[in-house]
């Protein structure tokens, strides 16, 4: 069986994406107290990919680790976003909610075979680059921690000497990066994540990253070359909306393609499919949890919604969930209303028996925080199988001599 932590857990999407890749979470760590709740309540009602979580709340950084296994194989987590995120203010290490060098101390205590750290694409703006090389080098060095009255300057300084030196470093990792796009991977949400997966230097595994499985082009093509879309989704050729004037050109070059493999990325029709509309007396639908109307969306330039028959813009965790129209969806007759939590819930691909807690701006931003579950899968699962694979090396090895 492989054993996973999960640090910085919020409402639990890349939890639940190591869960369903093969690894049991011995405990998530996360401090806020209402996503906490969100990880208890769902542990409570049995569901089943966290009614065997532990959940530690408090700062990752003040958490007895020597309580847990000795034999973790996974660490995963995302630690704050909001020092590198576009609708931040881009302070990265000034920032106090920067924790990456506490995650590279976790790595350094438990000392897990693999680890997994997902964030948001402002971490590799061209402003960020050598802060995102600290943070890998960090991350390959764990058990090399800041001095004190040490910068991160003078630090990276010293780790980038180290890593080629050869004396003994301690503990180290094989770290490798990359961008993806959640709609690539089957969710319904245009949403770019920046995945950091180690793996430890004593394991015999050359990780590659999941390749896409869904396209744009794919999407067009059935939309508005086929129209297998509008047939599967039972859309009125009177409801047909007029085809987008700045994808013309794109959609006449697939009129002349047949290579084209990959899955249509989804759109938030198909992610809504089988939810009735939100009532709106404020109650929710029989045997549908979380599906509860909010008033008051409107238009206005910067403000526009994701509209149905694509994957939604990425949802924001703002002050009020809302600050973009990202968390509000635009009907093919131009009408708008904010996504439900299920609703929500649904475009970051968690399961519905999923329940959040706290009021509607409180859960939208724990919505607005996470991973796509399905995206975590895909990389978790790519993570677990390089870890057997180095398993059974191990083992042959050791039957050949």
């Amino acid at each position: 069986m492989l054993r996973s932590l999960e640090l910085f857990a919020g409402a639990g999407g890349l939890a639940l994406g190591t869960e369903l890749a093969g690894f049991h979470s011995v405990a998530a760590v996360e401090k806020d107290k209402w996503a906490c709740e969100t990880l208890r309540q769902n542990k409570e009602r049995g569901h089943p990919l966290v009614r065997n979580l532990r959940v530690i709340s408090g700062d990752v950084r003040n958490i007895d680790y020597d309580s847990l296994p000795s034999d973790i194989d996974l660490v995963s987590g995302g630690p704050p976003c909001q020092p590198f995120s576009i609708g931040g203010k881009h302070q990265a290490h000034r920032d106090d909610r920067d924790m990456f060098s506490a995650f590279a101390d976790v790595l350094s205590a438990v000392r897990p075979k693999a680890f997994i750290i997902e964030n948001v694409k402002g971490l590799t703006r061209s402003s960020f680059t050598n802060y995102l090389h600290y943070i890998e080098l960090r991350m390959s060095m764990p058990d090399i921690g800041m001095r004190e009255d040490e910068t991160w300057h003078d630090h990276l300084k010293r780790l980038a000497a180290e890593e080629t030196s050869t004396g003994d470093k301690g503990l180290r990792y094989g770290v490798v990066r990359s961008l993806f796009n959640a709609a690539d991977f089957g969710a319904p949400q245009k949403r770019e994540r920046v995945f950091i997966v180690g793996f430890r230097e004593d394991q015999d595994a050359k990780f590659e990253f999941p390749d896409e499985t869904h396209s744009l082009d794919a999407l067009l093509r059935d939309q508005w070359v086929t129209g297998e879309y509008w047939d599967r989704n039972q859309v009125a050729k009177k409801d047909i909306p007029a085809q987008p004037i700045r994808m013309k050109r794109r959609i006449e070059r697939l009129r002349e393609r047949n290579d084209i493999s990959l899955s249509p990325w989804r759109t938030v029709r198909e992610a809504l499919q089988g939810l009735p509309e939100p009532r709106r007396d404020g109650r929710c639908p029989p045997g549908i949890l979380d599906h509860r109307l909010q008033l008051g969306a409107k238009v206005y330039p910067g403000h526009t919604g994701s509209p149905i028959d694509l994957p939604a813009k990425a949802l924001k965790a703002g002050d009020h969930g809302v600050p973009g129209g990202e968390n509000m969806m635009v009907r093919p007759d131009g009408s708008v209303r904010y996504f439900t939590v299920r609703e929500s819930a649904r475009l970051q691909t968690f399961p519905d028996g999923y329940v959040f807690h706290g009021a509607w701006s409180e859960t939208m931003r724990q919505l607005g925080n996470a991973v796509p579950v399905v995206l975590a899968q895909s990389v978790a699962s790519e993570v677990a199988k390089h870890l057997l694979l180095a398993k059974g090396r191990e083992i042959a090895k050791r039957k050949a001599h």
